[in-house]
């Protein structure tokens, strides 16, 4: 697995129906900038909204995972996540015309061919792990379900599952990194239990279900005749289940091929987690509400490990707390100068903004042309900025003032900052602003990756 964060040599595109919906979808997947993460935009709908493909934004789970946020929904995400995220990829726009990702044959491994006829493309910048420091457990004892993951110096998946079908009695399925993920565990084709079927189209489900992209389990004795009355819901002739007792065309493709495609799941369930992790990973009858509740708890683990580090932990969709308007009544900057887009948090020590960094921005015409980097003075540009609200919130009038500054010392770049990333700045007062003079240690973040860091001193002074 590269150390450098990866994404797509070129788009790809895909259609076919949701096996829920029933409804045509058309899907491409783009590359992405670095620290992007993988994102769903709903391209059919006003202002094409975007989805962030994170464990805070899981909506539903009750025959696949949704994520959502505000109107705009996504669902059956779990098999794409499945092969961008363990084929390598972290950064990928996913736009999508329609509410569900499309089933294609029931199985990743139509997104892992052509993810592998495009290759896959290195980037800057490095990738990020979260390197699991204690167990951390996910228990539902009505339903037997139980998760865990375990401090690791690899990233490893093992899956049990247990069904009171006879044929499903016991099956387990693995995955270590570096496995052939794209021919052991890619093929492995969704699955349900053929007492499940009535219940599902009573609610308006399966609509795009067939035996083409879905295996049935015979976990009752029904006659034959029974058998071919499901024959019109499948668009078949005719309906026989093979020797072991499955229902399915072409044949099962392993004969665990019900727990790898649990394990396809689970694996694109924690890509939700959002950060790769060291960890291993047990899961006991896993399925996506006891997923993605564990993607949770690991998301929060990691989260509050990150602060402990240092790192600021945001939720960028929240109201900030000053917006751009407000900016603009503190500081006397104006576009194209004004390198601060919205104060998310501001105390009497410390401030917290956000600067989002688009290819619209005017100093990418020269710097450099084909390769755009934002300016490093400028990062800095955008530091003393926030840092200046800071200074100036210590004052009942700060209309009546300005900030100027007087030093930077001990500046590092640390990570190129390109368009589609996302800096938050956190400026902290080192000590009392003593005579107007302000001592502040100033940070820039991409995601959990430290781009920039400094010391500024300013100064407060009264309007002339």
């Amino acid at each position: 697995m590269s150390e450098q964060q990866q994404t797509l040599a070129q788009e790809i595109k895909f259609e076919g129906v949701g096996i829920h919906s029933g409804a045509r979808v058309k899907m491409t997947v783009c590359p992405a900038a670095e620290n992007h993460g993988i994102v769903f935009s709903r391209v059919d709908l006003p202002g094409a909204p975007c989805i962030a493909a994170l464990a805070d934004r899981v909506v539903d789970t009750s025959r696949g995972t949704t994520l959502g946020d505000g109107e705009a929904k996504v669902a059956t995400v779990e098999h794409l996540l499945s092969a961008l995220w363990t084929l390598g990829v972290d950064n990928a726009l996913v736009k999508i015309e329609g509410g569900e990702i499309p089933i294609l044959d029931g199985s990743a491994k139509p997104f892992c061919e052509a993810i592998e006829r495009v290759g896959l493309k290195a980037q800057d910048a490095a990738r990020q792990y979260f390197a699991v420091q204690q167990r951390v457990t996910y228990v539902d004892s009505a339903r037997g379900v139980q998760l865990d993951v375990y401090p690791s110096p690899d990233y490893s998946v093992d899956v049990l599952v247990d069904y009171k079908s006879e044929l499903l009695r016991h099956q387990y399925a693995s995955y270590n990194e570096g496995d052939e993920y794209a021919e052991g565990i890619a093929p492995c084709r969704t699955f349900s239990f053929l007492s499940e079927i009535g219940a599902m189209r009573r609610q308006n489900l399966i609509k795009g279900g067939d035996l083409a992209n879905a295996i049935v389990v015979i976990d009752e004795k029904v006659p034959q005749a029974e058998l071919d009355s499901l024959a019109e819901l499948f668009g078949v002739d005719h309906v026989r289940a093979d020797e072991q007792g499955f229902l399915c065309n072409p044949p099962l493709r392993s004969g665990n091929e019900p727990a790898r495609h649990k394990l396809l799941d689970l694996l694109g369930d924690l890509a939700l987690i959002g950060q790769r992790i060291r960890g291993h990973v047990v899961a006991r009858r896993p399925g996506h509400a006891a997923n993605t509740s564990f993607a949770r708890l690991v998301r929060k683990e990691m989260l509050e490990l990150q602060k402990k580090q240092g790192v600021p932990c945001l939720d960028l969709s929240a109201t900030p707390r000053m917006d751009v308007v407000a900016i603009q009544s503190l500081l006397p900057h104006r576009p194209p100068f004004l390198l601060v887009d919205k104060i998310m948090s501001l105390t009497e020590t410390e401030v917290i903004g956000v600067k989002n960094v688009t290819m619209n921005e005017g100093f990418f015409v020269g710097h450099f042309p084909g390769a755009p980097v934002m300016p490093g003075v400028l990062q800095v540009e955008a530091m003393a900025q926030v840092g200046g609200i800071l200074v100036l919130s210590t004052v009942p009038d700060p209309e009546n003032y300005l900030t100027y500054f007087l030093r930077i010392d001990n500046v590092r770049f640390r990570q190129k900052v390109v368009p589609g990333d996302t800096l938050v700045f956190r400026l902290t007062l080192q000590g009392p602003i003593r005579r107007g003079i302000a001592n502040m240690r100033g940070e820039a973040f991409v995601g959990s990756a430290l781009v920039a860091e400094g010391d500024l001193m300013a100064q407060i002074s009264k309007k002339q």
